[in-house]
């Protein structure tokens, strides 16, 4: 009985033949992260330039083309052209992400990723809901400088309910779509610059492409931070990815290309961002806005304090 519930030994491998592969061989597996340690992975153009894109044009853009297409083609009671522009976000997003984790040179935790990716595509699909919704009513005189309950037509809605339900919507557009949203991208990103270091003698620097896209990409991350409220986050995740430096340089390891693209994308994200509220630092409307600590205004409370008189509500364009 003992005999028969022993567990039979893995035979031997003929003589020349490669070593045998499966999960059920550690031995290989353990080669291949060591393997993966000191391996070095060319500047991912291709990805970073379509990442820099349609971050650009389908989040960016999602506002912009709600405004400038007119409502006789896109009605308050259908989805907006913005709204689709969120709807490819979600779908692209994700899968550059995945692209994005499958060029590492390092083995990463798949599990962990795969459960922020499914995190990731949910809290962006309830921020679509209540950001469409948002954004709608500005045209019919929402202003996004105020509060919910301070805003003249929430004000007016009876019964007072509503009101109610209005809060509710921005508590689903603001708080708990971008967490969902926003702390598994940022993980996502943290957790692949973790494996873009390799020893310093192999260390090389960003390729002209990458400069031309470091502009683009920080001004993108800064209307990320700004508008999604999100600035505890980032910084957060900037000094961790500055302590992960500074410990792989004592042991002898550098930034890539890759990583040293996504690290300096971030620092002038951060000196943006300072320049940003150091503009705004005196604006009392805002400052009523934002009370806390931390004072980072939106850009589309700032646009709807100041420049939307240009488009006036009910306006086309």
């Amino acid at each position: 009985m003992q005999g028969s519930a022993r567990r039979r030994p893995f035979p031997a491998a003929a003589p020349g033949s490669p070593p045998p592969a499966g999960p059920l061989y550690p031995g290989r597996h353990s080669a291949v992260k060591a393997e993966d340690a000191f391996r070095t992975s060319p500047f991912h153009l291709d990805l970073w330039f379509y990442f820099t894109l349609q971050n650009w044009v389908l989040d960016f853009g999602r506002p912009i083309a709600m405004i400038i297409f007119p409502l006789e083609w896109f009605p308050l009671n259908k989805p907006s052209a913005g709204d689709y522009f969120h709807m490819a976000y979600n779908v692209i997003t994700p899968f550059l992400l995945l692209k994005l984790i499958e060029r590492s040179p390092r083995t990463l935790p798949r599990s962990m990723v795969y459960l922020s990716i499914i995190t990731f595509v949910m809290g962006a699909s309830i921020h679509l809901v209540g950001d469409s919704v948002n954004h709608r009513l500005l045209f019919s005189g929402y202003q996004h400088h105020l509060s919910v309950r301070e805003n003249p037509i929430i004000r007016e809605l009876r019964p007072q309910t509503l009101i109610d339900s209005f809060e509710l919507l921005y508590y689903y557009d603001e708080y708990l779509g971008h967490c969902m949203w926003y702390i598994p991208f940022f993980l996502i990103l943290f957790v692949y610059f973790s494996g873009c270091f390799a020893p310093a003698a192999r260390r090389r620097g960003m390729p002209p492409a990458a400069l031309l896209l470091l502009g683009p990409s920080s001004l993108y991350y800064w209307y990320l931070v700004t508008e999604g409220q999100i600035f505890i986050l980032f910084i957060f995740t900037f000094f961790a990815m500055l302590a992960l430096v500074l410990r792989q340089r004592r042991r002898g390891l550098a930034l890539d290309s890759n990583g040293l693209f996504l690290f300096c994308s971030f620092l002038l994200t951060l000196l943006l961002i300072a320049a940003w509220v150091g503009w705004l630092w005196n604006d009392r409307t805002l400052r009523k806005k934002y009370p806390g600590v931390i004072y980072v205004p939106e850009p589309w409370a700032f646009y709807s304090l100041h420049m939307s008189n240009l488009h006036p509500p009910g306006g086309g364009s």
